[in-house]
């Protein structure tokens, strides 16, 4: 008898395994939820052009970021805020998209660039001067934005 019992616990067992092994688990993507609006401006004071924001502002907000997402928008954007400007670096575990990634002092100034941050690279993508703000875009948006180090950002919440 006891030998019948430890025989039907490991079938069920084994069964039990080899069971959850053919379950794929599928998550529900992760769609931009606009929370407000972030201008861009040269230097001069000229307006660049308005986006689409989420922010990111909690612990948990910040170490997420972007990653998991398939797509994002050109007129949408993540803008991280932190309560200190502090040396920062980003990487792009889970991250799918390509970004650039654009860091800002605590008077909202652009004083580094990451540019087209390559999707999944884990490598470091420091700031090199403090940053209290961190704006990630479609890679190339930069670029084609025109975007120096000195521009500006202003930004609002919808809600």
């Amino acid at each position: 008898m006891k030998k019948i019992l430890i025989l039907l616990c490991f079938t069920i067992t084994f069964v039990s395994c080899k069971n959850d092994q053919n379950k794929k688990v599928k998550t529900a993507e992760i769609k931009f939820t606009k929370e407000g609006e972030l201008t861009l401006f040269k230097a001069s004071g000229d307006e660049v052009i308005t986006i689409d924001i989420e922010f990111a502002e909690t612990d948990y907000e910040r170490e997420t970021g972007l990653m998991h997402r398939t797509s994002m928008e050109d007129n949408q954007g993540m803008l991280f805020i932190f309560s200190t400007e502090f040396p920062r670096s980003f990487y792009m575990k889970n991250t799918y998209i390509p970004l650039d990634i654009i860091y800002l002092d605590e008077q909202k100034k652009i004083v580094s660039f990451q540019e087209n941050a390559v999707p999944l690279n884990e490598a470091g993508l420091p700031s090199e001067i403090p940053a209290m703000y961190v704006l990630e875009v479609n890679a190339g948006l930069a670029e084609k934005w025109l975007l120096e180090i000195g521009d500006t950002i202003s930004f609002s919440k919808t809600k």
